[in-house]
């Protein structure tokens, strides 16, 4: 039984502490930045170096070719179909580190310093996007190898190296291979805790629709003493259209956009409230004060559970220095919508582009170019590896696990669920100021280390947790 031999693992975790971390620093110092073609040796090398350590701890590890950076897949098998088998996917590719000069050490050279509020980090790009975060699964089946020999049940493990740059070349190789990849569910650790106290699973990412609107008028730059009142001017008639897409409530005023939008079940939506989300600790240190979402909502559903429309960028007319008397031939905007469960981008697409068409003058054209259509995700909030994830965090940092949404969107998990058909467990100890993607990215200590106890706890409990 799996439980029998935790407490000896977890022992060994806070024994071999020191080895894991610089386990973890050899990783980081590999620069793996996997949008600048300048480091497509060092991705390469990233991934050489996974496989090889996840063959120490047992697993029949491979560097696997796509058309972009390689993806490692690791197996571990042996049980006969007696417990689950779970994939997990993180990965090792980090975000490019410019600014250079706004670090304060450099970016791959990691090392462990003082917070300003005393807390221990880690410093280092990567340190928890995701390399910091992948590592403490992999150093959890190490303990567990090392203790008893053997992993507690089947696992599948699946890193890529172009998660940074939207997955384009692994999209395609896990399509390729899916039968390669069956599992009973997908483990993924590219989340985060509610608070550096409180452990959280995600259990809903909302989608992502994202839109350029181009709307044109004259058929060139005019001047505006000359025609201005008689011509028409794109920028005010893109404005017109904007504004009219919320009302005085916050609401998103598009026809039929909430339909099929659910409302939060009421237990959930109850831990929510005691979460405490204001105004005060969320907008205050970002220099505002007043929610903008829909007024009859709490500020936590408004950022986590309720679809959004906002306005990415907006470009139109003469905006160099001075002053130019013009009204210009076209202007365009760039908007995202955040979606929930139950709503289809691409019916959400077809309403908004309705609603603008329906809104451009006869004398003027518009044109709209896609980036991106993903749905959103949602956990069965009953299903049994959520339930026993809940309790092992529990038990080990010593307060109730959360179940929370997350605002933005990660489009892998869609992915397992279209391709593969698999739920996805979101497990991870990152937080809201590791500064991840910016310069001085860090990750917890304590992060570090009780996230490899977090798995090898919820290892156990999976192996103990009855299949289907």
């Amino acid at each position: 039984m799996a439980n029998a031999n935790l407490q000896s693992v977890l022992e060994h975790i806070d024994a071999d502490f020191n080895n894991s971390l610089e386990r973890l620093f050899t990783l980081l110092r590999i620069k793996s930045i996997s949008a600048e073609p300048a480091f497509a040796g060092e991705c390469q090398a990233a991934a050489e170096h996974l496989a090889k350590d996840l063959g120490t701890i047992g697993f029949e590890a491979k560097v696997r070719p796509t058309a972009g950076h390689p993806a490692v897949v690791g197996k571990s098998n042996g049980h006969s179909g007696a417990k689950s088998h779970v994939l997990f996917y993180g990965h090792y590719d980090v975000q490019p580190v410019d600014p250079l000069d706004l670090w304060h050490r450099l970016p791959f050279e990691p090392v462990v310093t003082d917070h300003a509020d005393g807390r221990k980090i880690i410093v280092a790009r990567g340190a928890e996007d995701d390399k910091g975060q992948l590592m403490t699964f992999v150093e959890a089946c190490r303990a567990w190898k090392t203790v008893t020999g053997a992993l507690p049940l089947d696992i599948t493990v699946l890193l890529e190296g172009e998660e940074e740059v939207g997955s384009k070349n692994f999209v395609p190789f896990l399509q390729a291979n899916k039968d390669e990849f069956k599992a009973d569910f997908a483990l993924v650790c590219d989340t985060g805790m509610w608070d550096p106290t409180t452990p959280a699973i995600t259990t809903m990412l909302r989608g992502l629709l994202y839109e350029e609107v181009k709307i044109k008028a004259a058929n060139r730059d005019l001047h505006s003493g000359l025609f201005g009142g008689g011509a028409r001017n794109p920028i005010r008639v893109l404005t017109e259209v904007l504004g009219g897409l919320f009302d005085e409530n916050g609401h998103i005023t598009l026809p039929g956009f909430y339909d099929g939008v659910k409302d939060l079940p009421a237990e959930v939506l109850a831990q929510w409230k005691k979460l405490n989300l204001t105004p005060e600790n969320f907008l205050k240190p970002i220099g505002l004060s007043i929610p903008a979402g829909e007024k009859e909502r709490l500020l936590i559903e408004q950022v986590a559970s309720r679809p959004t429309c906002d306005v990415n960028g907006i470009v139109g007319g003469y905006i160099g220095e001075g002053s130019k008397t013009v009204i210009p031939a076209h202007a365009s905007a760039k908007i995202s919508f955040r979606l929930v469960e139950g709503q289809d981008p691409l019916k959400i697409r077809k309403i908004f582009r309705d609603y603008v068409k329906a809104r451009i003058p006869a004398d003027c054209t518009v044109e709209f170019e896609d980036h991106s259509a993903a749905p959103a995700v949602a956990l069965d909030w009953t299903m049994k590896p959520l339930t026993a994830a809940k309790k092992a965090l529990t038990e080990e940092w010593g307060k109730e696990a959360v179940l929370i949404g997350s605002g933005g969107s990660i489009p892998i998990v869609a992915d397992f669920k279209e391709t593969l058909g698999l739920d996805c467990l979101l497990v991870g100890f990152g937080l809201d100021d590791d500064n991840i993607h910016s310069p001085n990215e860090k990750y917890d200590l304590t992060s570090y280390h009780k996230g490899i106890r977090s798995w090898a706890r919820i290892l156990a409990a999976l192996a103990e947790t009855p299949q289907g």
